[in-house]
C-alpha cells in the first residue's frame, strides 16, 4: 500500500522522478502536467466540468493509467463499463450520503476531499467502504504533520499531498520531504533502527539482504542510485568502489512497515561480492537463460550453435516456427513442458537479439493485463483451417498484413442481435493515442520553434526527402510553377466559383439591436488577419483541400493567407495547389509537412510568417501539432478542429443502386487504410445486399488504390436495421463526417439529421462532389466531432466583436440595475463607474 499519493499540479522533473520511485502519482486531466509515458503508476483525476469521453477513458486504460478518479456523476455512468479495480470514486463532504450499494461495490477506492483531517470521518467512510482504499485530500493551506500521515497509514487511509507541499529539501514549515513522507510510518524492532531490505531486479528475482537507515532510504530516493547503511561502516553507495552500480527503479514498504523492498536494475558483474548475480547463489530458469544468451550474444565463439542462431535471422525464424508447430502438437504433461523450454529458448534469442529482455516482456504482459477493451481473438487467415465470423471489437484494429487476394468485403452486424454495449462499440472510432503522439512530435516542434529555418529544412530533408535552399514561396508565383492541362484548370476554375459563391453567401451582416430605450447594441464580424492552411501530401495532390481552405479565407477577408504543403522530393510544388494558391491570393506557400510546418506556422521563423489561425486535415503527427500549439500560450494560435481519419456512412433502403451505393463506399476507402466506412442497410432483402457487396469487390479491384481499399474496407462495416428511423438514429449517433441518403424520398429525411459533417442527398449526389466543386466544404469534422463542431466555412476565417453605446438617458434607466449587481457581487468600482456618472448627470 501507498504511504500517501502525491498530485502532481506543475512540471517539476527532478520531483516527479523521485516520486515515481516510491509509488504511484496523481494527474488531473485539466492540468498542464503531462501524463507519464508510460503511464503504468499513475492515477488520472478526470475533470467533472468535461463531458464523459468512454473512448479517451478506454484509451487511456489501454495506454496503463492504473486507477481513475471521478466523481459521483461519473462513477455512476462507468458502473458496468470500466472494472471496479481501476475506479475510485471522489466525495466531498456534501454527497457521502448519496453513495449506493451500487456504486460502493463497483469501486476499489474513494478519495475524500475535505477541508481538515478528520480522523473519526476517516474511519466512517473506510468502515462503509470496507475493502475499498480510503484517500484523503485536504483543501487547506495547511501542511500535514507527519503524525498525521502515520495515524492515516495506521488506520489503513492514503493521504494525498498536493506537490506544492512537497520537497526534495528539508522538511519545514511548508514543505515536507518526500522521503520523510514515505518513510513516516515505519518502526523498525532492530536495536540499532536499521531496516531490513531486500534488494530484487526489474523481474523480482532476489538479489541480497541489505540494512536501510533513513539517510540512505533519502538519498535512493532523490538521486535514484543504490544507497544502503552499512551496520559498520555507514553510508553503502552500492558500486561506489566496485563499478557494479543500481538504478533504483522502485522502492516499497512491507505489509507490517518494518522492512523494505528495493527493485533495481544491476550493472556491473552482479551484486554480490562474490561477483555473482545473486548472494543466493547461481541464476536458474529464464533469468540464467537471458544471461547466458546475452554473454553469448556479445562474445559468442565462432562455431557455436548460438552464434549460428545470432548471425542468421532466417534460421532462428525457422526454428522458432518450427518449435511452436511440436509444442502445438505435443500432448503429454512432459512433451508439453519440453517442447515449450525449447521455444522459449529461441524466442529468448530472437528477443535478446532485438535488445529485448525478459523485463520488457513483463511490462508488455503487464500492459495488456490491463486493457480495458479487447480484440476478438481469432487467429489470423494463415493460421486458420476455416473462415471465422468475426465478432464486434471495442476499438477497430488494422491486421498488420492483409491479403492480397480474396474477396473485398465488409464485416455485417445486425442491429436487433446487438448488445447495448457492442451498439457503443460500433460508434468508436480508432483511438488517437494523443498523450503518446504528442510526445513524438513535441521534440519536433522544439526543434523548429528554436533553430526556426535550420530546423525545418533538416526535417523536410528527414521526412519529405527534399534537400531545399529555401523555406517559402512568396506571391506573386512564378507562371512557370503553375502550369497545369487545360481541362484541370478549367475544373479548378469551375469548382473556384462554385465554392467561392457559397462561401461569400455566408457572409454575416452587421446586427444592432436596441435592447432598452438609450442602449444600443451590436456585433460585427472582423477577418482573422493572418491563418496558416495545411494541404497534405501523402498518397494523393489534393488541389481542392487548398481550394476549401483557401477560398472562406480569401472571402472572409484576411489579409496573410499561408498555404503549406509538403514539396516534392525534387523541392518543387504540384502546380495545381500552386495554381488554386494563386487564385485564393495566397501571400506565401511554405514547402513542409507534417508537425513541422505546423510549428514553423505556429511560432514563426526568419522566412515563415506567423499565423492566427491553423486550418487543415492531416495524418495524426499533423493532428498532434495542432493540439500541442493551441495548447501552448506563448504561440496564441487556435486551429480549426479535431482532425482524425476520413468518413462515411452510407443509408441505403430499397430505392438504392447497388452500384451507386458501393461508389460511395469505396470513394471513402480510397483516402488511406484507417479510413471508416459504414453502411446502414434499411430492411434490404438478401439478394439486395449482396448485389451491393459484390459490387464493393468488382469496383475495388479496378481502382489504382485497391491495396489501400482493400485494407480499409475489410475493417468496415455493414449495420442491417428495419427502419429509415433506426438508421439516422444510428446516424446521429455516429455523428459522420459525410452522410448519404439513398433513400426513398431522401429530401424530407434532412430534416431528421442532428449530427453530421455534410449530407448528400439522393441517388444524384455523390459525395465525391462536395469534395470538389458543388460549393460546400469538404474540410468536416471527424471522429464523431460533428457533434460539437462545424465543418470549415466563411466565419471560421471570422471574429466576432460586440459593441455598445448608451445615451446619457439610457443610463438613467440602466445604470441602476448595473449598480445593484455589482455591489451584489461585492465589485465597488464596477459600481462606481456607474454612480459617478449619474451623480453628474444629476448636478
Amino acid at each position: 500500500m501507498s504511504i500517501f499519493l502525491p498530485l502532481l499540479t506543475e512540471e517539476n522533473d527532478a520531483l516527479f522522478q523521485a516520486l515515481n520511485r516510491i509509488g504511484p502519482i496523481v494527474v488531473s486531466s485539466n492540468s498542464s502536467v503531462p501524463l507519464p509515458s508510460p503511464p503504468d503508476h499513475c492515477y488520472l483525476l478526470l475533470d467533472s466540468n468535461v463531458p464523459l469521453d468512454l473512448e479517451a477513458i478506454a484509451a487511456w486504460l489501454d495506454e496503463g493509467i492504473e486507477k481513475l478518479v471521478v466523481d459521483l456523476s461519473i462513477a455512476n455512468e462507468l458502473i458496468g463499463v470500466i472494472p471496479p479495480d481501476r475506479l475510485i470514486v471522489l466525495l466531498d463532504g456534501t454527497n457521502i450520503s448519496a453513495i449506493s450499494d451500487k456504486v460502493r461495490n463497483a469501486v476499489s477506492g474513494v478519495l475524500l476531499k475535505t477541508q481538515n483531517v478528520d480522523l473519526d470521518l476517516v474511519s466512517s467512510v473506510s468502515n462503509f467502504f470496507a475493502g475499498s482504499t480510503t484517500h484523503i485530500l485536504s483543501t487547506s493551506e495547511d501542511v500535514p504533520t507527519l503524525s498525521v500521515l502515520r495515524q492515516l497509514s495506521a488506520m489503513g487511509a492514503i493521504l494525498v499531498l498536493p506537490d506544492t507541499q512537497l520537497t526534495l529539501d528539508a522538511t519545514s514549515n511548508t514543505k515536507i520531504n518526500v522521503a520523510d513522507a514515505f518513510l513516516a510510518p515505519l518502526e523498525s524492532d532492530r536495536p540499532d533502527r536499521l531496516f531490513p531490505t531486500i534488494v530484487s531486479n526489474e523481474t523480482g528475482h532476489t538479489l541480497g539482504l541489505v540494512y536501510s537507515s533513513p539517510e540512505s532510504v533519502k538519498e535512493s530516493i532523490i538521486t535514484g542510485k543504490g544507497v544502503y547503511q552499512s551496520r559498520k561502516h555507514g553510508l553503502w553507495r552500492k558500486g561506489e568502489t566496485s563499478g557494479a552500480t543500481q538504478k533504483v527503479v522502485h522502492i516499497r514498504i512491507d505489509c507490517d512497515s518494518d522492512s523494505l523492498e528495493f527493485r533495481v536494475v544491476q550493472h556491473g558483474p552482479g551484486f554480490c561480492h562474490l561477483n555473482r548475480q545473486s548472494c543466493f547463489g547461481k541464476a536458474t530458469g529464464l533469468p540464467a537463460l537471458e544471461s547466458v544468451l546475452r554473454s553469448r550474444f556479445d562474445s559468442a565463439p565462432d562455431g557455436s550453435y548460438t552464434k549460428r542462431l545470432f548471425s542468421d535471422p532466417g534460421l532462428l525464424r525457422s526454428k522458432i516456427m518450427e518449435e511452436a508447430d511440436e509444442l502445438c502438437k505435443a500432448e503429454s504433461k512432459e512433451d508439453v513442458s519440453f517442447e515449450a523450454a525449447d521455444l522459449f529458448y529461441f524466442a529468448l534469442a530472437k528477443c535478446v537479439a532485438a535488445g529485448v529482455g525478459i523485463a520488457d516482456i513483463e511490462r508488455s504482459l503487464d500492459k495488456k493485463a490491463k486493457k480495458v477493451t479487447r480484440r476478438p481473438g481469432n487467429a489470423k487467415p494463415q493460421w486458420s483451417n476455416k473462415q471465422q465470423q468475426e465478432s464486434v471489437v471495442t476499438t477497430y484494429q488494422l491486421p498488420s498484413t492483409t491479403p492480397a487476394s480474396g474477396t473485398i468485403c465488409m464485416r455485417t452486424f445486425d442491429r436487433s442481435s446487438l448488445s447495448s454495449q457492442e451498439y457503443i462499440q460500433l460508434l468508436r472510432r480508432p483511438v488517437l493515442k494523443s498523450g503518446e503522439m504528442i510526445g513524438k512530435v513535441k521534440p519536433i516542434v522544439e526543434e523548429v520553434r528554436a533553430r526556426g529555418d535550420e530546423a525545418l529544412l533538416e526535417f523536410t530533408a528527414k521526412f519529405d526527402k527534399a534537400l531545399l535552399t529555401s523555406t517559402v514561396i512568396f506571391a506573386p508565383f512564378a507562371p512557370e510553377t503553375m502550369q497545369v492541362e487545360a481541362d484541370v484548370r478549367k475544373a479548378i476554375d469551375t469548382a473556384y466559383a462554385n465554392i467561392h459563391k457559397f462561401h461569400s453567401a455566408q457572409m454575416d451582416m452587421p446586427l444592432v439591436v436596441e435592447t432598452m430605450p438609450g442602449v444600443i447594441c451590436s456585433r460585427f464580424a472582423r477577418p482573422i488577419a493572418r491563418v496558416g492552411l495545411y494541404v497534405p501530401g501523402g498518397t494523393a495532390i489534393l488541389p481542392s483541400t487548398a481550394l476549401m481552405l483557401g477560398i472562406p479565407a480569401q472571402v472572409a477577408g484576411c489579409k496573410d493567407i499561408v498555404l503549406a504543403t509538403p514539396p516534392r522530393t525534387d523541392g518543387s510544388i504540384s502546380p495545381e495547389v500552386v495554381y488554386v494558391a494563386h487564385l485564393v491570393g495566397a501571400s506565401a506557400i511554405l514547402k513542409a509537412g507534417g508537425a513541422q510546418a505546423v510549428a514553423a506556422m505556429a511560432y514563426g521563423t526568419e522566412t515563415v510568417p506567423k499565423v492566427d489561425k491553423i486550418f487543415g486535415p492531416g495524418n495524426q503527427w499533423v493532428t498532434a501539432a495542432k493540439m500541442l500549439v493551441q495548447n501552448d500560450t506563448e504561440a496564441l494560435v487556435s486551429i480549426d478542429m479535431p482532425a482524425g481519419p476520413s468518413e462515411v456512412l452510407v443509408i441505403a433502403d430499397h430505392t438504392a443502386n447497388p452500384a451507386f451505393v458501393a461508389a460511395d463506399l469505396l470513394s471513402q476507402a480510397e483516402h488511406g487504410v484507417d479510413s471508416q466506412v459504414v453502411l446502414v442497410a434499411v430492411d434490404l432483402l438478401p439478394d439486395h445486399l449482396a448485389a451491393i457487396e459484390r459490387e464493393v469487390d468488382v469496383q475495388a479491384r479496378a481502382l489504382p488504390r485497391v491495396d489501400i481499399v482493400r485494407q480499409s474496407i475489410a475493417k468496415s462495416i455493414i449495420l442491417k436495421v428495419p427502419t429509415a428511423g433506426e438508421a439516422i438514429a444510428f446516424s446521429n449517433d455516429y455523428a459522420p463526417e459525410h452522410l448519404i441518403l439513398h433513400l426513398e424520398n431522401a429530401s424530407q429525411k434532412v430534416s431528421q439529421i442532428d449530427n453530421a459533417g455534410s449530407i448528400f442527398v439522393g441517388p444524384y449526389t455523390p459525395e465525391s462532389c462536395g469534395d470538389y466543386a458543388s460549393g460546400t466544404n469538404h474540410t468536416l469534422p471527424t471522429n464523431g466531432y460533428a457533434r460539437q463542431f462545424s465543418g470549415v466555412n466563411t466565419m471560421s476565417f471570422q471574429k466576432h466583436i460586440t459593441s455598445q453605446e448608451i445615451t446619457a438617458e439610457g443610463l438613467c434607466d440602466l445604470g441602476p440595475v448595473v449598480a445593484t449587481l455589482a455591489d451584489c457581487e461585492g465589485l465597488q468600482a464596477h459600481a462606481n463607474a456607474v454612480r459617478i456618472r449619474l451623480c453628474e448627470q444629476r448636478s
